[in-house]
């Protein structure tokens, strides 16, 4: 059963920033469209005019000319021209452009072609880490300071710096609210790009009475990133014209949630191959590389008679969640390139087992938002513009894993890295990572008044070819061909309830995916 929320308008002081900011992440001068660091020279020659990321100022910040300290430690917080840290934060920083296996051109539609349709399943933008997460910095921290001795070399900063929460209790797993990469801004920054992008669809859809719907799996980080979302494209008051959709993360749904993780019973009860086997296969491939980390920071500071794989790895997860909450963090500097690759490398690991390809539940629960979405296709423009999506990234990687986007010829291995993956958690499903499948619509000359249709994939602003399926205009794969791909694939996969243990009477298939249906 879904829940409707309708809620007045809200924190206008911080929309008006995010309003300024928005602008920004189209023209590489920001933290959102720049590939190689922020510009800190003189001003630029392009317009519009932005502010340097020195304006961004934090109490607690280290805003300098890169997301570390220029010239500390190991440096592998220092932006150059082939080197951004986002890149390499695997999924706990900042949203990023898709920069590998994008096709040239841009996201505008191939020409002689419009978009009819858009469907988007996203991540919840920038957040602290979970409880769990920040209570493993917090007893690290701890014990650090516990030790009451001087820090040097990798370590000098802790002398003086303080934990990037204030308020833990109250923080952990909500969305941040300061700085350039802060949730509330990215995750409005987002419905004033793809406002930009759909305006077209838009205006048409503005001009109807009824509502346009948008959906949220429901806790609280994800409404809060679809209500921030729809202030940016819909307006600050978007409640007049939109109607959020709260479906709730209970495990008596069957089929009809948007998180199938937490219903399918089989995927929770296998213990082998399903849900725990991302975080066994994770630490297998952890142990390759964080002894000599260790070896290293236990040198420079004897005082520090150990440090266990996960303490290394808390140390690693507090760049990327520093960067959300003030822009920028000394925790990446304690570490080098190799090492942060490494980083990487894990977070890969835990989420193609957990819910990705690695785990035969992965595709089977991906399947359900898939199918929903194929048939919204079909249907086409009368269905409805818009059907936005807002979930966790342990959907997201079920989806990805059935439509079978991103292959691996084999299984990731916990050995060693495979740099030639496919499967790159930074780039798919960072924070507030995004999926959107465009319906086009194509002319071709030789057929002026009937069009092609095509369905084209969109991540995180990079249009990504469906393997075995590229070859419409602009990679883009032949509607028909599509819903035969999808069709074929779920007879592949099998039944959601008879493969998750369900009972019968269980709910089969999505339903509340619908334009219309109501308040």
């Amino acid at each position: 059963m879904a829940i409707t929320l309708n809620l007045p308008s809200f924190w206008h002081s911080v929309l008006a920033l995010c309003i300024i900011f928005a602008a920004q992440s189209w023209f590489g001068l920001s933290p959102y469209g720049s590939v190689n660091g922020p510009n800190l020279q003189s001003p630029s020659l392009r317009t519009p005019h932005v502010s340097s990321w020195k304006s961004w100022w934090h109490s607690h910040g280290y805003l300098h000319t890169n997301t570390g300290i220029a010239g500390k430690g190991q440096g592998a917080g220092t932006t150059s021209g082939d080197w951004n840290i986002l890149y390499h934060l695997g999924g706990n920083g900042p949203w990023i452009e898709k920069a590998e296996g994008v096709v040239e051109g841009g996201v505008g539609p191939p020409e002689g072609c419009v978009v009819e349709q858009v469907h988007m399943m996203s991540r919840h933008a920038e957040r602290f880490p979970t409880i769990k997460a920040g209570n493993r910095m917090l007893r690290l921290l701890k014990k650090l300071t516990d030790l009451n001795i001087t820090f040097v070399d990798d370590l000098a900063f802790l002398n003086d710096w303080e934990f990037f929460s204030k308020d833990p209790e109250s923080e952990f797993e909500q969305l941040t609210t300061t700085g350039p990469y802060s949730g509330s801004l990215g995750a409005f920054t987002t419905g004033v790009r793809l406002r930009t992008r759909y305006h077209h669809l838009l205006s048409q859809r503005l001009s109807h009475d009824d509502k346009t719907a948008l959906w949220a799996s429901g806790c609280p980080r994800v409404i809060d990133t679809a209500r921030y979302f729809s202030a940016g494209f819909f307006g600050l008051d978007w409640n007049k014209t939109a109607s959020l959709r709260v479906i709730p993360e209970t495990d008596d749904l069957g089929a009809d949630t948007l998180t199938p993780g937490d219903t399918c019973k089989a995927f929770n009860d296998d213990k082998e191959l399903g849900h725990d086997q991302g975080a066994k296969m994770m630490a297998k491939y952890r142990s390759t590389y964080v002894g000599s980390i260790r070896e290293r920071l236990l040198k420079q500071n004897p005082g520090i008679k150990n440090l266990a794989d996960d303490e290394i790895y808390a140390m690693q997860e507090m760049c990327g969640f520093e960067i959300t909450a003030r822009g920028s963090s000394p925790w990446c500097d304690v570490f080098t390139r190799e090492e942060f690759m490494s980083f990487e490398y894990a977070r890969d690991v835990v989420h193609y087992y957990r819910g990705g390809p690695g785990t035969p539940w992965g595709p089977v629960m991906g399947w359900l938002w898939l199918n929903a979405t194929m048939n919204l296709l079909l249907e086409g423009p009368s269905a409805g513009p818009f059907f936005f999506s807002f979930v966790h990234d342990g959907d997201i990687a079920p989806m990805l894993a059935a439509l079978d986007l991103l292959p691996d010829p084999i299984h990731l291995p916990t050995t060693h890295i495979a740099y030639d993956r496919s499967w790159k958690k930074s780039q798919v499903s960072p924070m507030g990572g995004r999926t959107i499948f465009e319906r086009l619509a194509c002319h071709a000359s030789s057929s002026p008044t009937t069009p092609d249709i095509f369905v084209r994939i969109n991540v995180n602003d990079g249009i990504v070819p469906l393997p075995g399926c590229s070859h419409g205009i602009g990679s883009s794969c032949p509607l028909a061909d599509f819903r035969t791909r999808i069709k074929m694939r779920g007879a592949e996969l099998g039944e959601f309830r008879e493969k998750c243990r369900l009972g019968m009477d269980a709910p089969g298939k999505i339903t509340f995916l619908r334009q219309g249906l109501g308040e």
